[in-house]
């Protein structure tokens, strides 16, 4: 046993002799590797990006430094394994022993280990305790994750009141194999995030719809975008320049399509920007109360589509897969309301863009949809009328104002007065009956919500606008059958919630057989349920749609 002890310490001290020396080598290799580089290591395409703040420098110490530790215990461990077998073998005489322990080897392969895990949660901690400091920060930005872009809020400090969206500018020619594609394919944006240099940005993060994660390899930066949370981050950029990263969390299918760009300045540049950025938000600031002409709408309009929907949808309005197409759907052509209403609220997978785009982008996009490809409902939709739809308010006029606003805006325009509301609903109106006007009222306001009180299923008194309205509609449409759908939210009790959500359609359910629509054209949908920070007021409601 004692001859046994000692032939395992010669081997233990030779194998590490050999580990030493090699790992001299890798660690020679490595800094042959990263090179000095004008701030930061090279560029290699087997190592992390140039670092360009402390935190990622950081990181890139640790992981070499954990590297090279985990290749000392590869070689060692498997160096004493192969010279054990190689110069122990069988055909040089060797026998091989019978024992059960050696006091010796178990104190080295305890203290060894503990060792290690000491040196690497030393600076492992340090580095983690950092990285979550995101006190006395310089500028504070609100990134927000959207399927699929980045909005971004300045909220504090230089820039405070800035906001954009920041879009894929890669040719939609070259994602589809139209064009060849350029060195900078999927990491292009058209509005990157710009910040100063040698300032302490915060990032706080939150999503619209799923869970993103705002990732920039060379901050050293990667923070989940979560709904309904509210996470924070930081960075502070010790160069100048353009640095590149992307979301790194499965958020749906453009997922690849959704860069990271930030641009850090000089503090003179930066200011220069900001300024700039106030005067650019200030001429270009949408007036909700304006009537708009065609002309007017259409023009946004085919911009605000082209950086929202043609990602889903596609430019040519065909859609694809399961985005359905919009040249020649029953939506782009039908009733302006349940247009207007599933922009607005969204639709399995098609998200909200109610606290995405303001008014005036949502009315011009609508009037695209609708007036573009084989479209062609002549229908305008006003800044005010989405507003009106925002708050679960009937637009003066229903479709007839939507489908006369063209002729408005022109007379308007001829006049030189006269707006599009007032001339649409002047003398043209006139010729229709009340149940005619009654019907247009009603297709602007179907899908219509009943917003209950908190833990009550007694019908509201504001009910009677919705019932009214899918009144009129079922007196023009005698075989129009409707679905009612309960909501509610993820808090308590989700079978009390469940009946809650329940009894309230019933409810809305018994108002509509009391307005004359008969109960085998009512169908009640299965509670929904809402999550992920929606606005308390969406999960109390009863909405009433017409059926597919």
């Amino acid at each position: 046993m004692e001859n046994l002890g000692k032939e395992a310490m010669k081997t233990i001290k030779r194998a590490l002799m050999s580990v030493l020396a090699t790992s001299g080598l890798l660690f020679a290799g490595a800094a042959l590797a990263v090179g000095d580089a004008p701030g930061g290591p090279a560029v290699n395409a087997i190592n992390l990006q140039p670092p360009a703040t402390r935190i990622a420098e950081e990181l890139f110490s640790l992981h070499m430094f954990m590297l090279g530790l985990c290749t000392v215990i590869f070689i060692g461990v498997f160096g004493v394994m192969f010279y054990s077998v190689f110069a122990h073998r069988k055909s040089k005489g060797h026998n091989a022993a019978n024992f059960h322990e050696s006091t010796t080897v178990e104190i080295i392969w305890t203290i060894v280990p503990f060792v290690i895990v000491v040196l690497m949660a030393l600076p492992a901690t340090k580095t983690v305790v950092a990285m979550k400091d995101t006190s006395n920060a310089d500028l504070t930005v609100k990134v927000t994750g959207y399927q699929w872009k980045w909005g971004y809020d300045y909220v504090k400090g230089p820039g405070e009141g800035i906001s954009f969206l920041s879009t894929l500018a890669t040719p939609r020619a070259q994602t589809e194999g139209r064009e060849p594609i350029s060195t900078l394919y999927l990491q292009e944006v058209d509005n990157p995030l710009v910040v100063p240099v040698d300032k302490k940005i915060r990032i706080i993060t939150t999503a619209n719809d799923v869970v993103h994660s705002w990732y920039v390899p060379a901050f050293g930066v990667k923070q989940d975008a979560i709904p309904g949370f509210v996470r924070d981050t930081w960075f502070k950029a010790n160069r100048t320049g353009t640095f590149r990263g992307f979301c790194t969390e499965l958020c749906g299918k453009e997922h690849a399509f959704m860069p990271v760009v930030v641009e850090v300045l000089s503090a003179d540049d930066y200011a220069k920007w900001v300024d700039a950025q106030k005067k650019k938000m200030a001429a270009g600031q949408d007036d909700p109360n304006k009537t708009y002409t065609m002309a007017e709408l259409m023009e946004r309009g085919g911009k605000v589509y082209a950086a929202n929907c043609a990602v889903c949808h596609q430019p040519t309005g065909k859609g694809a897969g399961a985005f359905p197409a919009l040249d020649g759907s029953k939506i782009a052509n039908g009733p302006i309301g349940q247009h207007v209403s599933l922009v607005l609220k969204g639709k399995n997978a098609m998200p909200s863009w109610a606290p995405t785009l303001n008014d005036v982008e949502i009315a011009s996009v609508i009037t695209y949809e609708r007036n573009s490809w084989g479209n062609h409902t002549g229908d305008i939709l006003q800044p005010k009328q989405v507003a009106d739809a925002r708050n679960g308010k009937l637009p003066e006029g229903g479709d007839h104002l939507a489908n006369a606003g063209a002729a408005a805006s022109g007379a308007a325009a001829a006049s030189g007065g006269a707006s599009g509301t007032e001339a649409a609903s002047a003398p043209a109106a006139s010729g229709n009956d009340a149940g005619a006007t009654a019907s247009n009222n009603a297709q602007v306001m179907l899908p219509a919500s009943v917003y209950f009180e908190t833990g009550k299923s007694t019908l509201p008194a504001d009910a009677k606008a919705a019932v009214d309205a899918a009144a009129a509609y079922a007196k023009t449409h005698p075989d129009a059958k409707f679905t009612l759908s309960g909501f509610t939210d993820a808090t308590g009790s989700a079978d009390l919630n469940a009946k809650l959500a329940k009894s309230r359609a019933e409810a809305v359910r018994d108002a509509l057989k009391a307005a004359g629509i008969a109960e085998d054209h009512i169908i009640l949908k299965k509670p929904e349920t809402l999550t992920g920070g929606t606005d308390a007021k969406e999960a109390r409601r009863v909405q009433i749609s017409t059926a597919a």
